[in-house]
C-alpha cells in the first residue's frame, strides 16, 4: 500500500457538518480554563460527553485547544472512544498537526493500523506539515502491518523534513526494519547513526536474534557500550527461545557480575533454559531471589516455576508452588497436570483434572492433552477412553490430531495394537508422523514386528528427514533376523543424507552443565570417568545382575554391541556423578532421546548396589530408579 496511491473513502469531509475555528477567536479565560481542567479529570466517555455538550453550547467547540485535548481523550485515552474520536475530527474543518496526530495515535494503537497511514496521506493532502510526533506513531502503525514499503518511504520524508537525526525517530525506524525482517536496511541505517543509544542496540540485537542467526545478536551484544535491563532481557530470552540454554545462563550469570537486576522476563526465560537443562539448582537459586526480593509471582512466572521443578524431577516442589498461587487459572491447572504426566503420576493427575472441574475452570485443549498423556504414561485405559469421549460430548471441544495421537500412544503401549491401529485408520484427519511414530513404538515395546514393518514403511514417506524412523525400522529388520534389509534402510538413510540425531545426556552440579555423548572422551575428567563405569560394571557382574541388553543396537557383532552399549552417553553421565559427589546423593541425569533398554535396566540395579537414587528425564518422560525399580513400573 504505497502512500501515494491510498483510497480516501473512510474519510469523506461529508460525514458531519464541519465547524471552522477561527485563530483569533476569543473565549472568557476562565471559562476555558474549567473546561480544560474537567477534561484534564475526565475519567470516561460520558463525562466527556456532556463536556462536549456544554462546548457546544458556549462555543468553545470552536476553540483549537479544549477541542483538541478532547480529541485527544477520545483518540487516545483507554478510556476513549476511537469511532466518537473520528466523528470529531471530521467536524473540524481546519485541523491542525496536533490534531492529526491525536488521530493516527489513536488508530496506530488500535486493531486497525492501516487507517493510520490513510490518514497521514490525506494530511499531506491537506497541507498540513508534520513534526516530530507524527512519525513514531506512523512507524508504529507501519511495524503493526509489516509494512516495509511503506516504512521506506516514510524514511524518505523523515530525512526531508530532517526529523531523522532525533533518536526517537531513528529508533522508530529501526524498529519497524527489524520487526519487517529487512535487517539489510536496519543495519545501513545503524551504522550511519553517530550516537547510538541503547535502544538502537536494542533494536538490533532484538532484530537479529528473531531471525535465527543468533552469532550476530551475540557479537552487537558484546560491542555494546553500555547495557540496561532490556539488553539483557533481550539477549537471555533470545537464547532460550534458539534453544541456546547453556548460553542464556552464561549471560544470566554475567548480567548477576554486571550488578543488573533482573525483571519478571528474564527469571521467566532462565527457568525455562534450567528446565531445559535440568538444572535444578540454579532453578532453586532463582526461587530463593524471587521470594528473597518479595517479587510477586504472577501467573505466567508461577508456570514456568512449575514447569521447571517438573522437569528438573523435584515434582512436590512444583505442587507446592501451584498449591500457593493465587488465581492461576487454566494455565497452572494445565502445567501441574502435565507434570504430574511425566513423572507417570496418572491418578494424581486425573484426580487434579476433576479438582480443576468442581471449581468451575474449563479445561482446555492443552488440559486435555496434558491428562490424556498422564493415563498413557500409567497405562489407565479406561480413564483415558472416558475423558477422550468427554471432550467433545461434554466440553464441545472436537480433539485435535494431538489428542488422536495421545489415544494411540495409551492404546498402544497397553498391547491394544489392533484398537490403536484403528483408531488410526478412522480419524477425522490425516494421520501425522507422531501418530504413526506412537504406534511403531507401540509395535516394538509389544513385539509385533510385522506390524512395526508396515508402519516403518509409512514413516520413511510420511517422515523422511527424521533419522529415528529408519533406526527403528532398521532396528525391526535386525530382531526378525533380515539383515540385508536391515543395512538397505541404512544405507538409504545415508544415501538421503539423513544424520541421527546424538545421544546427549547432562548432569548440573554447582552451577556448571556437564554434557556427555555416546563414547564421548572430551571431557577433562575422562579417564576417572571410564575407569568408574567398568568398576560400576564390575560390582554389577560380581552381584550376578547384570548382562548387557544389545537385542536393540545395529551392530552385527555382540562384542561390539557391548562395547558401543558401555559408552552410552547417561551411563557416562552417571559415573561422572559417582565421581563428582558425596555416597548417598541423587543423581540427576537428562537425555535428549529415550533411554534404551540396558542403560534402563543398568540404572535400576546401581540404584540397588550402591543404594543411590538416580533421576532420569529422557525425550518424553521420567525415571525414579531407586532400591532396584523405577517409577514407570518398567512402562515406557
Amino acid at each position: 500500500m504505497a502512500l501515494s496511491h491510498l483510497p480516501s473513502a473512510s474519510w469523506s469531509p461529508q460525514v458531519c457538518t464541519p465547524v471552522s475555528i477561527p485563530a483569533n477567536q476569543f473565549f472568557p479565560m476562565d471559562q476555558k480554563s474549567r473546561t480544560l481542567s474537567l477534561l484534564e479529570t475526565c475519567s470516561g466517555m460520558e463525562e466527556l460527553k456532556q463536556i462536549h455538550a456544554q462546548m457546544f453550547k458556549t462555543g468553545l467547540v470552536l476553540d483549537a485547544i479544549p477541542i483538541s485535548r478532547l480529541l485527544s481523550f477520545c483518540a487516545s485515552s483507554a478510556s476513549g472512544d476511537l469511532s466518537y474520536a473520528h466523528l470529531v475530527f471530521q467536524g473540524i474543518q481546519q485541523r491542525n498537526t496536533f490534531m492529526w496526530n491525536a488521530m493516527i495515535r489513536g488508530y496506530s494503537n488500535s486493531n486497525d493500523p492501516e487507517e493510520a497511514l490513510l490518514l497521514y496521506h490525506h494530511m499531506l493532502h491537506s497541507s498540513v506539515p508534520p513534526n516530530d510526533y507524527t512519525f513514531p506513531f506512523l512507524l508504529k502503525a507501519c511495524a503493526a502491518l509489516s509494512a516495509l514499503k511503506e516504512t521506506e518511504q516514510i524514511h524518505t520524508q523523515i530525512l526531508k523534513t530532517g526529523y531523522g537525526f532525533q533518536a526517537h525517530a531513528t529508533n522508530s525506524l529501526l524498529h519497524v526494519y527489524t520487526k519487517s525482517g529487512s535487517l539489510t536496511s536496519a543495519h545501513r541505517l545503524f551504522n550511519s547513526v553517530t550516537q547510538r543509544d541503547t535502544v538502537s542496540w536494542n533494536s538490533m540485537i532484538d532484530g537479529y536474534a528473531k531471525s535465527g542467526n543468533m552469532e550476530t545478536a551475540r557479537e552487537l551484544f558484546n560491542q555494546m557500550p553500555a547495557k540496561n535491563v532490556i539488553s539483557w532481557t533481550t539477549i537471555i530470552s533470545a537464547c532460550v527461545g534458539a534453544g541456546l540454554s547453556k548460553e542464556a545462563l552464561h549471560f544470566f550469570h554475567q548480567m548477576q557480575s554486571a550488578g543488573v537486576e533482573p525483571d519478571h522476563v528474564v527469571l521467566a526465560s532462565m527457568l525455562s533454559a534450567c528446565a531445559h537443562l535440568g538444572a535444578l539448582d540454579q532453578g532453586r537459586w532463582i526461587h530463593a531471589y524471587i521470594d528473597n526480593k518479595g517479587m510477586q509471582i504472577d501467573p505466567v512466572l508461577g508456570c514456568t516455576l512449575m514447569d521447571m521443578y517438573a522437569k528438573c524431577g523435584d515434582v512436590e516442589e512444583a505442587l507446592s508452588v501451584f498449591r500457593n498461587i493465587k488465581k492461576g487459572g487454566v494455565p497452572a491447572w494445565t502445567a501441574i497436570i502435565t507434570g504430574l504426566a511425566i513423572h507417570g503420576r496418572g491418578r494424581e493427575a486425573i484426580d487434579l483434572f476433576v479438582e480443576m472441574e468442581r471449581t468451575g475452570i474449563k479445561p482446555n485443549v492443552i488440559t486435555f492433552t496434558g491428562v490424556l498423556t498422564a493415563c498413557s504414561y500409567a497405562g489407565l485405559v479406561d480413564e483415558g477412553i472416558l475423558i477422550f469421549n468427554s471432550m467433545e460430548r461434554v466440553y464441545n471441544e472436537s480433539p485435535s490430531i494431538e489428542h488422536y495421537g495421545c489415544m494411540v500412544d495409551l492404546l498402544g503401549r497397553a498391547g491394544l495394537l489392533k484398537e490403536a491401529e484403528e483408531l488410526v485408520m478412522t480419524m477425522p484427519m490425516k494421520p501425522n508422523a507422531a501418530v504413526w511414530g506412537a504406534l511403531l513404538n507401540a509395535c516394538c515395546i509389544h513385539r509385533n514386528f510385522e506390524l512395526g514393518k508396515r508402519i516403518g514403511e509409512i514413516l520413511l514417506e510420511v517422515d523422511p528427514s527424521h533419522g529415528g524412523r529408519y533406526i527403528h525400522l532398521a532396528n525391526i529388520f535386525t530382531m526378525t533376523g533380515e539383515w540385508d534389509l536391515a543395512v538397505k534402510v541404512r544405507r538409504l538413510m545415508k544415501d538421503r543424507g539423513v544424520m541421527k540425531l546424538p545421544g546427549c545426556s547432562s548432569i548440573c552440579l554447582n552451577g556448571v552443565v556437564h554434557e556427555f555423548l555416546a563414547g564421548d572422551r572430551s571431557h577433562p575428567l575422562t579417564e576417572e570417568i571410564y575407569l568408574m563405569w567398568d568398576r560400576i560394571v564390575e560390582s554389577l557382574g560380581q552381584e550376578g545382575y547384570y548382562v548387557t541388553a544389545t537385542r536393540d543396537s545395529l551392530l552385527d557383532l555382540e562384542e561390539e554391541k557391548e562395547t558401543a552399549i558401555h559408552q552410552h552417553s547417561e551411563k557416562l553421565a552417571i559415573a561422572f556423578g559417582f565421581i563428582s559427589t558425596e555416597p548417598g546423593t541423587v543423581i540427576r541425569v537428562t537425555k535428549n532421546l529415550r533411554v534404551c533398554e540396558d542403560c534402563h535396566t543398568a540404572a535400576k540395579l546401581i540404584s540397588k548396589v550402591y543404594s543411590r537414587e538416580i533421576v532420569m528425564r529422557d525425550r518424553t518422560r521420567f525415571h525414579l530408579f531407586k532400591d532396584g525399580n523405577c517409577s514407570c513400573k518398567d512402562y515406557w
